[in-house]
């Protein structure tokens, strides 16, 4: 019975029964490890059978700040640098705040307008039978500061600036109305009439800038017809006016 037995332990294998085998002793390393240690190579393997990792390669560091000593004392201080270029313009800045109101200032003259007006009139008719001739004027409407005056029929500019100019006639019955309305030496606008069995009233009016020195008066003109306006010592028919519209000094 002894033998069938002893042969069935033989036949199982050796890792069935850890217990019968010969004990194991721990693997201790008689040497020391040798400094550096070899780098395996690609196809080197670790005990265990993995794949042998190359490490990483560790560079040392310094910490400065151990290093760093204590701060010094400041330095003398450098020559300036040269200017640079100018740089581009900056963008617009914000608005600031609106200031506090300043002090009145000292009262200043009083304003001077100027002024210049003149209104006449003729109530004897007129013809114009001695060829080219001022009409005078006989009566006195308006005449600031003097300025017409009524024998020559003349008004003489002090005042430069725009006038409005206007002339008023009554023409004779049958006869020719022709009169200029003049500056200086030229006619600047013309009122005219031709004969009729009817008298009416005729108007001429204009703007002109006149300078100081300029003079305005009406020219009764004569050609081949009799020419003539017409007039009565009672009624006042021929009129003459003119005023500053704004002077010179105000149009700049």
């Amino acid at each position: 019975m002894a033998a069938p037995g002893l042969l069935l332990l033989l036949g199982l294998p050796g890792g069935a029964w850890p217990s019968l085998g010969p004990p194991r002793r721990p693997c201790v390393q008689c040497c020391p490890p040798a400094w550096p240690p070899a780098t395996p190579g690609p196809y080197a393997r670790r005990s265990d059978g993995e794949p042998w990792v190359q490490p990483p390669r560790m560079r040392p560091t310094i910490d400065v700040s151990i290093l760093k000593g204590e701060k010094g004392e400041t330095g003398v201080r450098g020559p300036s640098g040269r200017s640079g270029q100018e740089g581009p313009p900056g963008s617009r800045g914000l608005r600031g705040r609106k200031g506090q109101k300043g002090q009145a200032g000292l009262p200043g003259a009083a304003c001077r307008r100027a002024y210049a007006a003149f209104s006449v009139g003729r109530r004897e008719g007129l013809h114009g039978t001695d060829g080219l001739r001022a009409v005078p004027f006989d009566t006195e409407l308006v005449n600031l500061d003097g300025a017409f005056d009524l024998a020559s029929g003349r008004f003489l500019c002090a005042v430069p600036g725009v006038y409005f100019l206007s002339l008023n006639v009554h023409t004779w019955n049958y006869k020719e109305t022709y009169l200029h309305i003049m500056c200086n030496r030229e006619a600047t606008a013309v009122l005219y009439a031709q004969p009729s069995e009817r008298s009416v009233m005729q108007t001429q009016s204009l703007l002109l800038p006149l300078a100081a020195g300029d003079t305005i008066w009406v020219r009764l003109f004569h050609r081949d017809r009799d020419n003539a306006i017409y007039g009565e010592p009672g009624d006042l028919y021929i009129t003459f006016s003119g005023h500053l519209v704004k002077p010179a000094a105000e149009l700049r």
